[in-house]
């Protein structure tokens, strides 16, 4: 397979595909069609055709909306993918390079419309990529030859003789969460409401999905809401395919293990400074650093695990795309790791009155550290929950709890006396803590899918998870009173917190 290099495309995207759902019959021929051409293997789909019962009898009625990629103008996978696997031809087509994947997730969770998927046989990165490769030999793709209803229609957007523009620039059609600012190319003309938006169709009764079998499992993602229609009229989902949640327990682990890494250094630095205890504690001469590069080899090895093709790591390094927040978050936590490895490497040649001075670096990147991950979360536009502004400060606050719930025992048997103020940075930034939770949860979020999230987390399947968390951090308020014994309570809190917080954020359907 040939390399393909990610592309900047300024000008409008020729390619368009129509599906005319009031001609589709839901024949699936399609879907099947799909599987044949591209060799989709079992348990994926780069298309499939939902449906779903509007309506109470004796006036109901079965609608289909055929699912697949929307060929966004902008698309967020394509700015999410570190290697440039997902790119962007110049005629707009959103295809991919298998060969340059390295199976980091990224541009499922970025995606909006669930159509990306790992290939379970090559475990890389795959989605609709409208037959690029019959296109450029001429032919139409595999599902426009086989519909037997002529309801799939794929054209030159400036082409004025083509039915594809004729229909675009003439009938009333619609697109898929088009609040997501995604633009996509993808129009449907006389789709129904309910099949458009994936929370305004219920949950069958019993999870008894027609022809399908939901997934099962923590990472399980169940179509339909669960609560009841999100819309007016009466509509169950009658046929869906489920999905899977992209990150796992590995990246919920990920986020604790960096905060413990970048809020050592940062507390130990911020009392070397202060004069809450002096700098030549050890603590900050070496117990902080080393912990720190303790922590951050850590989070590095379970980056690379969760990754489908580990092996490939490196291209992150060798062909960085630099808009992904994952290769720049992979260069600061690089860089992060190069100042605590001086920090530790000081004193073995005498310098060690530098390393106080080295703070003026090595604090912006262990802020930096404890913080891209905001902006990694934020680039999975398809997580409303991650959509927040408060998040970067949240994180940052997450890394002082860690930071001091890891120094004050250390501090209790390796430098007595120097505990009382970690004690206090244990239970101010537990306080902290406290109050942004609080705000997430209680402040009304704009969108059902937010909304969603926010019950899942704190009422649903991931609220053992969360309550002990604040019950944890909780206990942390009380840490200058209760001694050092308390402090990694909060700690233990934090990393249940987070597994709630990134699971939950991934648990609302979007397909």
């Amino acid at each position: 397979m040939t390399v393909a290099a990610p592309i900047e495309t300024s000008a409008e995207p020729s390619w368009i595909k129509v599906i005319d759902q009031t001609r589709c019959i839901g024949c699936h021929a399609c879907s099947t069609a799909c599987k044949s051409e591209n060799q989709v293997p079992l348990s994926v789909n780069r298309t499939y055709v939902k449906s779903v019962d509007v309506g109470r009898h004796p006036q109901a009625r079965r609608v289909f909306q055929v699912t697949r990629c929307n060929q966004c103008a902008h698309p967020p996978c394509v700015a999410a993918c570190p290697t440039g696997a997902m790119f962007q031809r110049r005629d707009g087509i959103v295809d991919f390079a298998k060969t340059i994947c390295i199976g980091c997730k990224a541009c499922i969770a970025a995606c909006p419309y669930d159509a990306i998927f790992i290939n379970p046989d090559d475990h890389a990165a795959e989605k609709c990529n409208f037959c690029a490769h019959r296109l450029d030999l001429g032919l139409e793709p595999a599902c426009v030859v086989v519909c037997p209803t002529q309801a799939i229609v794929v054209g030159d957007r400036h082409d004025p003789a083509g039915r594809a523009a004729h229909i675009l620039h003439r009938d009333a059609v619609a697109v898929r969460r088009p609040e997501k600012e995604t633009r996509p190319q993808l129009f449907y003309r006389g789709a129904h409401a309910a099949t458009l938006d994936p929370l305004a169709a219920a949950r069958p009764a019993g999870g008894l999905f027609m022809w399908s079998q939901q997934p099962r499992g923590p990472q399980a993602v169940v179509s339909g809401h669960p609560h009841g229609p999100n819309s007016a009229a009466a509509a169950v989902l009658s046929y869906d395919v489920g999905h899977r949640a992209p990150w796992d327990w590995r990246v919920s682990l990920y986020t604790w293990t960096k905060s413990i890494a970048a809020g050592v250094y940062v507390v130990a630095a911020l009392l070397a400074l202060t004069g809450g205890f002096g700098p030549d504690n050890v603590l900050w001469r070496s117990v902080a650093p080393a912990v720190a590069l303790v922590f951050m080899g850590i989070t590095g090895l379970l980056l690379v695990a969760d990754l489908e093709h580990p092996e490939r790591f490196y291209l992150i390094l060798t062909r960085p795309q630099w808009r992904s927040w994952l290769v720049r978050g992979a260069f600061i936590i690089g860089t992060y790791s190069g100042v605590l490895v001086l920090h530790l490497g000081m004193p073995l040649v005498g310098a060690a009155g530098y390393q106080l001075p080295l703070a003026a670096a090595g604090v912006p990147l262990a802020a930096a550290t404890a913080v891209y991950t905001a902006y990694l979360f934020a680039q999975a536009k398809a997580r409303d929950l991650w959509q927040s502004a408060l998040l970067p400060a949240h994180l940052l606050v997450q890394a002082l709890v860690a930071g001091a719930g890891v120094l004050a025992p250390l501090a209790a048997a390796a430098a007595p006396g120097a505990e009382a103020p970690l004690l206090w940075v244990v239970a101010g930034s537990a306080a902290a803590h406290l109050l942004l939770v609080a705000g997430e949860t209680t402040v009304p979020h704009p969108t059902a899918h937010a909304r969603l999230a926010v019950h899942e987390m704190v009422a649903g399947r991931f609220r053992p998870y969360f309550w002990a968390g604040v019950v944890a951090a909780a206990a942390g308020l009380a840490a200058p009173w209760a001694g050092a014994a308390a402090a990694p309570l909060p700690l233990l809190g934090l990393m249940a917190y987070e597994h709630a917080y990134v699971q939950a954020g991934q648990a609302v359907p979007l397909a």
